[in-house]
């Protein structure tokens, strides 16, 4: 660009605007001036700018990065294919509104509604009936916004990476950026989160108020999004939510959990998070910080997802809790788009739910008001924090814009005018609007400098984790597989020969007069002196309280309180909440009554199998799986003769 009296020098990390999560290490831009006396065409045609900056030219700028990326062109001749996009299209018209909307002349109407110059659907959100009994501050706003044009802007270039063979994950988040607001309600130190794949914004708000840097959280994203093996997430095997694994986050269970792409299966250990949360609190000192506010466990899912088994079971469980008031502080929250891929799901969410009873209350938020999203959040945060106990959250009226992913065929179950429409419901400018207008919070000129200064760091940050290293061989996927392995002390040589010596002698009675005892009382002691040596040790199972299927925990619940507890028949629960037990720091050893029995819980026992692989060594497991077989082919399974273990 050439400079003129029209234009000036600005060095993106000292804009006044929002400098707590100002942008660093960025070069020197010129760009267009919006002042009060630019003209409605003026402000068009430096959104027209600002575009081809997105779009081509910009990635040049990827010099200047602080990951030391070299300049990366691969947008190079594929300017026509990436303008044809809808995203860049959608992203084109946001800019030229906020631009626009700083233009005298130009105001809004008295009425809240956005009258000049929106191509969007939106409309400016009203309060609630009985309005919002929490108030976001500016800072707030100001955070959730920034987290919200983050979350857009990260997803339009991973359509535009797809595109240009660089990115690998376009599963899209857009028509929910809003959620960013539920990040202020959650404690950013102590919960546990588990995000569904729409709601990045909030880990994004999660992180802003750790206070790490846009620029950082955009490139850690661009790096999952890229499968590069600098991603703290994954390190290159997946793209999947999350972020850096503290010291203290292993300590305690708190922090992102990592979320595959199996249809909610976050929610049983999200459940045995909030249930281990009271156990590791009793057995361990660390886990019990006074200082703190007390945990709770926070998972969301999509209008989807509630149908699948992984959510209906984790949901029984926290209900069960709180039927037998046991401590279970879990915050269930659901996004309705009403639709679930090419599945309508038609207002069914609310339907499912007034048949819960009472056991876990519910609040309702309007998905396109962040005030709302933020006030029933916390509202939801504070009663199960307060209470331990499971509640849940709907954030309703929201519309999938896009679609579900790049290779969705979005024409084959929807109409060219329903497409269109999805496509133009854009939240952020309408929230724009309420900051502005409403809140006091900015100004146009502000915000169209923000989405812009977002959207040249989200595209360098691509430029960057494109060409970061990948997995390509076999000892770097092997060298995350599992833990290292323990070395055992081996038994001392006069032990081993007394032990064959034994097992050597004729008759029921040994070398010392003694009758020889079961195989199962030898098993009691075994987990006796396990529980006795290690207070982080917990067991669980179904009917173990009373001593098992064969006696095997007999008396352990009585000499051990607390630590040996009974499930419900459920194994997708049972291995879900051990799963939790373990991210909350305890040990769990985990009683399967018959080896069949193992495949009703088999896709949490694959999860919690490749959690060690999935989030490179960050999130172990540590637990034993006890499963009872008799031999091969005996017990187990719906008539007990058969044995999925072998």
């Amino acid at each position: 660009m050439q400079s003129s009296a029209s234009t000036r020098m600005i060095r993106l990390f000292e804009r006044p605007v929002l400098r707590r999560h100002a942008l660093h290490h960025l070069p020197a831009m010129s760009v267009p001036a919006v002042s009060s006396t630019t003209t409605a065409t003026a402000a068009v045609a430096s959104a027209s700018i600002a575009a081809r900056c997105f779009s081509s030219t910009h990635s040049a700028a990827a010099a200047g990065s602080n990951s030391g990326a070299v300049p990366n062109n691969y947008r190079s001749g594929m300017e026509k294919e990436i303008e044809a996009l809808a995203e860049t299209k959608a992203r084109n018209d946001l800019s030229a509104f906020l631009k626009s909307s700083a233009t005298p002349g130009l105001a809004h109407g008295p009425t809240g509604r956005v009258s000049t110059a929106n191509p969007f659907h939106h409309d400016v959100p009203t309060p609630p009936p009985d309005g919002y009994r929490h108030l976001m501050s500016p800072d707030q706003i100001r955070t959730t916004l920034d987290a919200a044009m983050a979350t857009f802007q990260l997803h339009v270039e991973s359509r535009i990476a797809a595109l240009c063979g660089r990115g690998f994950y376009t599963i899209g988040p857009c028509g929910e950026e809003l959620l960013s607001a539920a990040g202020h309600a959650l404690d950013p130190e102590t919960d546990a989160v588990a995000l569904h794949y729409r709601h990045l914004g909030v880990s994004l708000t999660r992180q802003l108020r750790q206070g790490r840097d846009m620029e950082d959280i955009l490139l850690d994203r661009a790096r999952g999004y890229c499968v590069s093996r600098n991603d703290p997430v994954t390190g290159g095997v997946h793209c999947a939510i999350g972020s850096r694994v503290s010291d203290r986050d292993l300590e305690i269970g708190s922090g992102d959990y990592v979320v595959t792409s199996t249809l909610a299966s976050q929610c049983p250990p999200a459940v045995g998070r909030a249930l281990g949360f009271s156990v590791a609190s009793k057995l361990l000192p660390q886990a019990e910080d006074k200082s703190s506010s007390r945990p709770i466990s926070f998972v969301t899912i999509g209008d989807g997802s509630m149908h699948n088994a992984h959510f209906l079971s984790a949901f029984n469980l926290a209900r069960h809790a709180r039927f037998r008031r046991i401590k279970c502080p879990v915050v269930f929250g659901i996004t309705d788009n009403g639709i679930s891929i090419s599945y309508k799901t038609d207002g069914y969410t609310r339907s499912l739910f007034n048949l819960r009873g009472d056991e876990i209350p519910m609040w309702a938020a309007n998905g396109t008001d962040m005030l709302d999203v933020y006030d029933k959040t916390l509202r939801a945060t504070e009663y199960s924090r307060k209470k331990a106990a499971p509640s849940l959250l709907l954030y309703k009226d929201i519309t999938r814009r896009f679609g579900h992913a790049a290779t969705d065929r979005q024409f084959a179950y929807l109409t060219e005018d329903e497409i269109l429409g999805m496509a133009e419901s854009d939240v952020i400018s309408s929230a724009v609007v309420q900051a502005v207008e409403q809140q006091n919070v900015g100004t146009y000129a502000e915000w169209a400098d923000r989405f812009e200064e977002i959207g040249v760091a989200a595209s360098r940050a691509f430029d960057a984790a494109s060409l970061e290293p990948k997995i390509t061989d076999r000892d770097d996927m092997m060298s995350v597989v599992s833990q290292p392995m323990v070395q055992v002390p081996r038994l001392p040589q006069d032990k081993v020969t007394e032990s064959v010596d034994r097992k050597n002698e004729s008759g029921p009675k040994n070398n010392n007069n003694k009758k020889a005892e079961v195989m199962r009382k030898h098993m009691t002691k075994v987990l006796a002196e396990t529980l006795d040596k290690y207070p982080d040790v917990v067991y669980l199972g179904e009917d173990v309280e009373h001593g098992g299927y064969y006696l095997v925990s007999d008396g352990l619940a009585k000499k051990y309180p607390g630590r040996v507890i009974d499930f419900p028949p459920d194994e997708t629960t049972l291995l879900g909440a051990a799963m939790g037990y373990s991210q909350a720091g305890l040990t769990p050893i985990v009683e399967i009554p018959y080896a069949k029995y193992l495949d009703c819980g088999v896709d949490t026992f694959y999860e919690l199998a490749i959690s060690n692989w999935l989030t490179n060594g960050q999130r172990p497991n540590g637990m034993i799986v006890r499963v009872q077989g008799f031999d091969r082919g005996v017990f187990g399974g719906n008539f007990h003769t058969h044995n999925v273990s072998y």
